[in-house]
Formats: C-alpha cells, structure tokens, sequence
C-alpha cells in the first residue's frame, strides 16, 4: 500500500472506533431507559409475593411461579446464544426446540472414558442428567458438565472429568477447517487445469483476497523475500478469522460464535507468540533485553517492561479479537430482546420497537459484515507486524 492508502486505512478505522463508542452511548441511553421498567416490574412481582400466602412450600414450584411472574429476562437468552455449548440449537425453546446433538466425549479416572451423543440429556431446565450402560450418571448445568453428586464445583474436591467433548464451537472451527481444505484444494487444481490463463469462478473470488493478504499485508511488514515463509500462516489465520465470523452471521444455523471462544482465539495467539519467539534474531532478543539507548539505571525498569511487553501483545490479540466478536453478537440479541420486553408489556410497545429493532439490526448486519473483514485483517496484519519486528536485521 502506497502512504496515502494506508493513511486512508488508519481514518478508517478510527472513525469505525468512533462510530462504535456512539453506538455504545446510544444502546446506554436506551439501558437507562428500559432500566426503570424493569426494576418496576420487579417490585410489583416482588410486592405480590410478599401477600401472597398461600403455604407454597415446594421450591421448585416457586421458582417456577417467579420466572413466569417476572416475564421475559434477555440475560439467560443472550448468553445461551453467545456462550459455547453442546448441541447446536436450530429454533424454538423449551419442549418444542430443535437441536442438533453432538458426541459428548468424558474420561475420569473411577468411571472410564463415555462417548455418547448430548441427545442422552434429559430434563428441563439449565440442569439435564445423563445416566450410562454401567450406572454412571452425569450433569448438564449452566453449560458444564460433572458426575452427578460430585460436588467438585462447590470446592469440595470430588472427581475431576476431562472432557474431551466436540462442542458447537469446536464443530464449527472443525467446519471451517474442512472447509478451507476443499475451497484451496479446487482452487489448486484450477490453477493445474490452467495454468497460465486468467481465473474463473471461485478462484477469481478467493485469487484477490490472497493478493491482497500477500501485497498489502505480508511484503509490507516482512519484506519481500521473508514474506514467502510466513504467507502460509498469515493466509491460514486470514481466512479462519473470516469464514468463522462469517459463518456466525448465516441466522437459523445455531449462532456460531467461533472467533468469540477465548479457547479459540487463545490457540491463534499462542501460535503467533511461539512463532515470532522462535524466528527472533539476535537483534530482536537484544532489543528486548538490553535495550539500546537506555541509561544503565533505567535498565531495571525498561527490561521488566520489555518482557511483559512480549507476553502482552498476543495476550491483547486474543482478547481484541474475542471482545469485537462476540460484542457484535450481543447487541444484535439485545435488540432482539428489546421487541420481547416491550411486547410483554404492550402490544403497541412491541410493534413500534420491533419496527426499530429490525432495521437497526439490519444495519447492525451491514456493519458486522465490514467488522467481520476488519477483524481477520487486524489480527493478521499485527501477527506479520510481530514477525516482521522479531525478524529485522540491525541497520549499520
């Protein structure tokens, strides 16, 4: 990129930053809004629980009884949709819902290894058990899954599970994975069949994007000739992050929010620490520890730094990547929300704010399409900046 693009690329993205903290003020002003409605609809169920005596003893009931009172809470909703989980949920909710159930693969030391389908879990509710061939039983509850009456998670110290489960985000990275391997495989043998002649068809889609990683992004942070051997993981990384956001856009497949998994996103950082740790030349490593130009004194407060430095950009690449993800997710839903809580209350209320809803998050999709590009851009061009500063040679 000449210095005039990339100059336009930094406007850009700062007015993006900007445009999204007046989001944030926006959706705020709408939470002070909806805030007191809410907290009056508490104290009137609240109130009435409070004279109403009708000797309910059972626990369970009650709960019951509160939840239907207190009417439609987004909480619950939006984190089931965003967090992982263990079958991939189509629509509908409650007894009606369809999923689509994914092995379930558990090892403990007393019990053995299990693998069954997440299908096995029955029961209603965030609380599901599951009970195996020999009479081992275990839990589904708020996402995680122990042995039934193991009260590990209470700090107790009762059996650990390892849990080794294809969950809706490993599936979904899985998906992707195979996905890249057929698209540059055809593109591949497209180049074979021929060779020499202008790009048809899908490679004339994906042929731009991998000039693009390879002219604007790898050469202008590497160099030209130490490009060629980090292009094949810049690129890999390139089109993961894109495919993966893209894929949690598609509505009516389960909500895939792969890139949102800190797991995930912490295996892609881990890869760009060890590999701009093990291509650091000597002047990469004597910068680092002995920084040139420092006063001696300094030198005890510069070097700490230095080091936690290096430990803190893929720290920060992984949580930047997984915070605007899932942060896009989650004001779609909250808007989603909004049509659910006004309707509650009004039929009128419902309609208006769905009306707004919908279009605002049919922007909010426009937007996330662009974040979706900007994302996979931003974590590449900081991975080849990693490589290229780990890689530069002194200047004599």
């Amino acid at each position: 990129m000449s210095p005039l693009e990339w100059e336009f690329v930094i406007t850009f993205v700062a007015d993006f930053r900007t445009m999204i903290k007046h989001l944030q003020l926006f959706l705020a002003a709408i939470g002070l809004m909806i805030g007191p409605l809410l907290w009056a609809q508490h104290e009137d169920v609240h109130e009435a629980h409070s004279h109403n005596d009708h000797g309910v003893h059972d626990e369970e009931g009650l709960i019951e009884e509160l939840e239907e009172e207190a009417g439609f809470d987004p909480s619950p909703f939006i984190m089931h949709h965003v967090a992982d989980a263990y079958d991939i949920h189509l629509w509908g909710e409650g007894e009606s819902a369809v999923h689509i159930p994914l092995p379930v693969i558990l090892y403990s030391k007393g019990h053995g290894l299990h693998v069954f389908m997440s299908s096995a879990f029955h029961g209603h509710g965030d609380e599901r058990h599951a009970v195996m061939e020999d009479g081992t039983e275990y839990k589904l509850s708020h996402g995680h899954i122990t042995l039934a009456g193991n009260h590990s998670e209470h700090g107790h110290g009762g059996e650990q599970i390892t849990d080794l489960s294809i969950t809706k985000s490993v599936f979904g990275m899985l998906f992707i994975m195979a996905l890249l391997v057929f698209l540059f495989g055809r593109v591949s043998a497209s180049y074979r069949k021929r060779p020499g002649q202008a790009p048809t068809g899908l490679t004339n889609i994906l042929e731009p994007l991998v000039v693009f990683v390879r002219d604007d992004i790898a050469i202008p942070s590497l160099g030209e000739k130490k490009a060629q051997k980090f292009l094949p993981f810049l690129l890999t990384v390139f089109f993961f992050i894109l495919f993966a956001n893209l894929l949690g856009l598609i509505p009516f497949i389960g909500g895939f929010n792969i890139t949102g998994t800190l797991g995930i996103t912490m295996v892609m950082a881990t890869f760009v620490f060890l590999l701009t740790s093990l291509n650091g030349n000597k002047h990469y490593w004597g910068h680092l520890f002995w920084p040139p130009g420092v006063p001696i004194f300094v030198m005890p407060i510069m070097i700490p730094i230095e080091v936690i430095g290096m430990f803190l950009k893929p720290i920060v690449l992984m949580i930047r990547l997984t915070a605007n993800i899932t942060a896009g997710h989650i004001i779609i839903l909250s808007f989603v929300s909004l049509i659910l809580i006004f309707g509650e209350s009004s039929v009128v209320a419902g309609y208006g704010v769905g009306i707004f809803s919908t279009l605002f998050m049919i922007f909010m999709y426009c937007i996330e399409l662009l974040v979706a590009f900007l994302q996979a851009f931003i974590f590449t061009l900081l991975a080849a900046i990693y490589f290229g500063e780990a890689t530069h040679e002194a200047h004599h």
